[in-house]
């Protein structure tokens, strides 16, 4: 049935059947939240023997020798430094070790941009109004932190092949613009992954201004969710190739790895970008938690650990994403009512609506007890300029949490599209 063909009398009694099925969902009075894209507890539980590698008995000393419990050892320790380096597929003598946030450093880093500048440029914020380019949809928070500092930010088309690259390359051209975000592997929330074109592009770009940079969240690198999973081209082997080492910051994590609140994040940047990286985190502090280090070391040992932890997470994660997934194609698939992603790994599954329904989607679940990301979340200052795309998070809730959510999404999905189509 293909609402599109419906005519106005078959509308009517669809919209009606429709109102009764969730005036029966409110009834039950659920209370779930699937906003945000948390580890649930079995997930976060996977991790709880790293708490027992480091007690009152254990060695505390690095392999530099230095002792974990003292100050010291700023760029972190090299064995983490080592099995970061393989995540993001960097020299980890490139790679510095920060505390628990990621987003934390690219704070940093665009705080550092913009009180000191890179590529001995006048710092960003003595410069005339400056422009961030954001991918959209993509993660609100990367947003966020350049509203946060001023930036003006300029949206930019994404494809399944990553951002509309001939968008990035024009707007490039305009000295203002300061910057990129990018998610390039299972992207949030639609999970895609660059393309090696994308990739080799972003090597290539020859911006306005030397200052440029791009910001390369590779936060979901391992987190697989089928036994295909997608391959990323390697950013910093390409911009090796093309002489453009200084174009980039890479950054990655372990908190949806080991734990969200107390994981470890790093990043890495070409030799004369960590100059000036170095020497502003210097005055930040004297060493970094070196004791959450060496129990990540002592846990996940080396690249092999990671990827043995991973596949413990997709474990408890696949079928959530079936979950949602099936619901999708069995209560939507053909009524021309919703699209969606169907991501080989990540966090997120994005669902376009009705073009003019998100909002309304996403405050009919809410009514009814199911809290989903503000539509329009993922685009540049929350505006959604088709208002249709949610984001979907199914990691938190359980699998049978998500049988009724998704049930009752699909509802309000085909309840929004209903009353839209009446309004013509």
């Amino acid at each position: 049935m293909d609402y599109l063909s419906l005519d106005k009398s078959e509308l009517i009694k669809e919209r009606e059947k429709l109102q009764k099925d969730y005036d029966a969902f409110k009834a039950q009075g659920l209370s779930l939240n699937m906003a945000r894209g948390k580890p649930c507890t079995e997930q976060l539980d996977l991790s709880m023997a790293m708490l027992d590698t480091v007690n009152a008995k254990s060695e505390m000393l690095a392999s530099t020798g230095d002792d974990c419990r003292n100050y010291g050892l700023p760029d972190g320790l090299p064995e983490l430094r080592d099995i970061f380096a393989a995540m993001m597929e960097v020299p980890a003598d490139n790679v510095l070790i920060g505390g628990n946030s990621s987003l934390n450093m690219m704070f940093d880093t665009v705080a550092c941009g913009m009180t000191h500048g890179f590529s001995g440029c006048e710092p960003w914020s003595r410069q005339k109004a400056i422009k961030f380019l954001c991918p959209a949809p993509g993660y609100d928070r990367h947003f966020a932190v350049t509203e946060y500092f001023g930036a003006q930010l300029v949206s930019v088309n994404m494809t399944p092949e990553g951002p509309d690259m001939d968008q990035v390359e024009e707007l490039i051209q305009d000295p203002a613009v300061k910057g990129i975000w990018c998610v390039p592997k299972y992207s949030n929330p639609q999970g895609y992954t660059y393309s090696d074109e994308t990739v080799r592009r972003f090597a290539a770009l020859k911006p306005a201004v030397r200052d440029f940079r791009i910001f390369w969240d590779n936060a979901y690198c391992v987190h697989e969710l089928s036994d295909t999973p997608d391959t990323l081209l390697s950013l910093w082997e390409e911009c090796k190739k093309a002489g453009s080492e200084d174009l980039a910051f890479y950054f990655s994590s372990m908190s949806k790895i080991t734990f969200p609140g107390s994981g470890v994040a790093a990043m890495a940047a070409s030799g004369e970008n960590l100059k000036v990286l170095r020497e502003h985190f210097s005055f930040q502090t004297i060493g970094r938690d070196k004791l959450s280090q060496l129990r990540h070391v002592k846990f996940l040992k080396n690249i092999d650990g990671v990827h043995e932890q991973m596949k413990k997470h997709r474990t408890i994660l696949e079928p959530k994403f079936q979950v949602v997934l099936e619901k999708l194609r069995g209560e939507l698939g053909g009524l021309g009512v919703a699209r969606w992603t169907e991501p080989h790994g990540g966090y997120f599954i994005s669902v376009d609506v009705m073009e003019g329904c998100a909002k309304r989607v996403v405050s009919l679940c809410k009514e009814a007890g199911v809290i989903l990301t503000g539509a329009g979340a993922a685009f540049p200052y929350g505006n959604d300029p088709k208002d249709e795309n949610i984001r979907v998070a199914p990691t938190y809730p359980s699998v049978e949490e998500l049988k009724k959510a998704m049930d009752l999404f699909c509802i309000c999905v085909k309840l929004a599209a209903a009353e839209k189509l009446l309004e013509k």
